[in-house]
């Protein structure tokens, strides 16, 4: 019997699993080295190291873009944004004491029609 292969490489069992519940699940979760290996297979021309070099400039790219609160717009993909909470008035589920949570930057993804379409086709 063969194992299936997931489009990540290697096997889609055994890896980490991507459940909101935790409970058993049998997709993999894709790596940066994933990423680095996908490129370099499909792209063709470069190294494996000139591929990881390519990976990481565009990830270096994005969190350099996100960081200065600029906003990402990758079409057919989505949009990445940055947004400023304030602080608030929680409370400790456990002892119902009123905390307060501090203001923070919070980033938020909003996936495209083209994306959405592609998931649930």
């Amino acid at each position: 019997m063969t194992t299936p292969t997931s489009p990540f490489g290697g096997n889609s069992h055994g890896g980490p699993t991507n459940g909101a519940d935790g409970g058993d699940d049998d997709r993999r979760t894709m790596t940066k080295a994933d990423i680095i290996e996908t490129v370099y297979e499909k792209v063709g021309g470069f190294s494996k190291k000139e591929a990881a070099e390519i990976v990481e400039t565009v990830f270096d790219t994005i969190k350099e873009t996100l960081e200065k609160g600029e906003k990402i717009k990758i079409s057919g993909f989505g949009n990445f944004v940055v947004r400023d909470k304030k602080e608030r008035v929680g409370r400790n589920p456990q002892t119902g004491e009123e905390i307060t949570i501090s203001a923070r930057r919070v980033l938020t993804f909003k996936p495209s029609q083209v994306l959405k379409n592609a998931l649930n086709s």
